[in-house]
């Protein structure tokens, strides 16, 4: 009784605000001491922001060479068709552009839980970064990464992605609310982790909001399960259930940021069980 309550309280006292998707993509450009970047965010993340233009370049700085760039024009305008805020931007450096930095704090004004994946480009190079709560700061070096490289950077993505927002902790809550025992515990978190691989790899994309509603109705299910059946059985097929929802999220991110889905489940595994 008391674990069902403290479940309900945390799903009712959760931000009303919070995403369990909340994401935004850009593309930078960069020739010679030009950058042309490009931003995409969902209409529903600046919805609450007034001059969302003006807020969102507040919170986005490229420098290079310990020098910031000048910006010469930017624009925004909603895309009302694609549920898409879309601004371009153009920079300009004293020199020519070796290795672009970028600080970007957007989680500030959209969600705390938001994540900016930026993409770049420079002859032909690809390098990319992930900005989030924790990560404000990168540095493009435009050359490959190595394969340790590689691996390091999904995994952190991974388990940061999987305890980066009060939906995530919820998720997880829940579950060690809901089980009675240590090894009900152990068949509750490998169900959840079984569905989220399931739910990741799914070629199902529905709407970031349809997932967030079901997640949250599967998530009050429990509780309402924890407060008035108490002995109910199948508990492990509700943390399934709950772990497809969690990893469409991960299906999400997958597709945007073109990690690799060993690496990022790898990641959220670990610190999923860790929590």
């Amino acid at each position: 009784m008391i674990r069902g309550a403290a479940l309900l309280s945390l799903l009712l006292g959760a931000p009303a605000s919070a995403h369990m998707m909340s994401m935004s993509t850009g593309d930078a450009t960069v020739s010679g001491n030009h950058v042309e970047y490009i931003l995409r965010m969902p209409l529903y993340e600046v919805a609450h922001t007034q001059s969302p233009q003006t807020a969102l370049f507040q919170h986005l700085r490229f420098s290079s060479g310990g020098k910031a760039a000048r910006t010469l024009n930017q624009e925004c305008h909603a895309d009302a068709a694609h549920d898409t805020y879309l601004c371009a931007a153009y920079y300009e450096f004293p020199e020519t552009v070796e290795h672009l930095e970028i600080d970007c704090t957007f989680y500030a004004v959209t969600v705390p839980n938001h994540v900016h994946l930026l993409r770049a480009e420079k002859n032909g190079k690809p390098d990319q970064a992930i900005f989030d709560y924790a990560f404000t700061h990168a540095a493009l070096l435009f050359r490959p990464p190595t394969a340790f490289e590689t691996a390091v950077r999904q995994i952190a993505a991974g388990a940061l992605r999987s305890v980066g927002g009060a939906i995530q902790i919820l998720f997880l809550a829940g579950l060690a609310l809901a089980a009675r025992s240590r090894r009900e515990l152990a068949a509750l978190a490998a169900m959840f982790i079984v569905g989220q691989i399931a739910g990741a790899l799914l070629h199902w994309r529905p709407p970031p909001r349809f997932v967030e509603s079901a997640a949250a109705l599967t998530i009050a299910y429990l509780a309402v399960e924890i407060l008035f059946l108490p002995e109910a059985g199948l508990r492990w097929l509700i943390a399934g259930c709950i772990g497809i929802f969690h990893g469409l999220y991960f299906a999400l991110f997958l597709d945007e940021s073109a990690y690799r889905a060993k690496w990022v489940l790898t990641g959220a595994a670990l610190a999923e069980l860790a929590f």
